[in-house]
């Protein structure tokens, strides 16, 4: 890892960041999760190795405090459903391990959710949206405290998303379609919808995002902040660079040590400070406090352990342990037969 950082850092004081976790869709159904995994431990790695400039942060908490030691609040945002590989007992795992927001699909279907590729014509749709296991997930991440990241979705799982969710939703990178009709961006009725729930939608920085074109600069980026503003209110824009995710960024954002001359750009367009502060991190703190607060008034529910149907993922590389009536018991349900064996005879001795 040494070395990694050369120049990286030039100009940054203080701050937070999601790191990405993100694994290729050619791994989903193989090595997703270990690739995952790996990612995640990278991640951690990094804290550990530059303790004097990161630290680890799991919950708008941890990210004040960083905040006060004057150190980047690293947090880890798993980027692809495939990534968990249709387990909601992987998804708390990762959670568990700092995870704290999962991207619902990535460039490819998941056997729960559609990507965003279906709205434009060259993947079908497997699920018209989200399926039953989809909505359980959704579910699932609520109880959790995870951020549900609507970034790499179509409009369909969008509004599904934001009609069922109880906790604010996330686009962690995705700009205004009515700037750039892309459809990784976002429509106007989904910023309006966005704004309602209390949600955030973080400016990317690909060119193709942002004019639709190989070529973008500052000032073009500055016209996605306006308009989503001028939509939703300053309350949901947020900085979604992803700097480490794609080939072209804009000229005059070439990385984050020019961040301070698109906030320079902001003010002379007539933002206040208290907008500017908004958009750098304080409505993504809002939102991840309001996640939070869900969490806990869910603190009664139980972990849903309720598996996605088999037959949604059946593949060569997948074994039915755990299913029922699939030939072969797994260890948990054989212990949950014990335990039901034990109850009962307890029962009968009480009698």
């Amino acid at each position: 890892m040494d070395g990694w950082m050369d120049g990286w850092m030039d100009g940054w004081m203080d701050g937070w960041i999601f790191w990405s976790a993100y694994v290729p869709c050619d791994t989903q159904y193989k090595d997703a999760v270990r690739q995952t995994l790996e990612q995640i431990d990278v991640i951690h790695r990094m804290c550990w190795t530059y303790p004097d400039t990161f630290q680890f942060a799991t919950s708008s908490a941890e990210i004040e405090m960083a905040f006060r030691a004057k150190k980047v609040a690293s947090l880890i945002g798993v980027e692809g459903g495939h990534s968990i590989d249709s387990s909601l007992a992987t998804l708390r795992i990762m959670y568990y391990m700092g995870a704290r927001y999962l991207t619902l699909t990535h460039s490819c279907n998941t056997p729960w959710a559609d990507n965003w590729l279906v709205d434009t014509g060259s993947e079908p749709s497997e699920h018209n949206g989200l399926s039953a296991f989809g909505k359980q997930l959704i579910a699932e991440m609520n109880r959790l405290g995870m951020l549900i990241d609507l970034a790499h979705v179509p409009v369909k799982v969008m509004n599904e998303v934001l009609d069922m969710s109880k906790a604010p939703v996330i686009f962690s990178h995705s700009s205004a379609y009515t700037i750039c009709p892309h459809k990784r961006n976002v429509p106007d009725d989904i910023l309006a919808k966005v704004h309602q729930k209390g949600g955030i939608v973080m400016v990317n920085f690909y060119n193709e995002y942002v004019t639709c074109s190989n070529t973008a600069n500052l000032s073009d980026v500055a016209d996605h902040f306006d308009h989503i503003k001028n939509v939703g209110g300053v309350d949901i824009v947020g900085f979604g660079g992803d700097y480490d995710g794609v080939t072209r960024v804009p000229e005059g954002l070439e990385d984050v040590s020019k961040y301070p001359y698109l906030v320079a750009e902001l003010l002379r367009r007539g933002w206040t400070d208290e907008d500017v502060k908004a958009a750098l991190g304080e409505n993504l703190l809002r939102v991840m406090k309001k996640v939070e607060e869900i969490r806990d008034s869910m603190a009664s529910s139980l972990p849903d352990d309720v598996p996605i149907p088999y037959d949604d993922v059946k593949n060569p590389c997948r074994t039915s342990y755990g299913y029922p009536d699939s030939g072969a018991v797994h260890s948990l349900s054989i212990l949950t037969l014990l335990l039901a064996l034990a109850s009962q005879a307890v029962m009968t001795l009480a009698v």
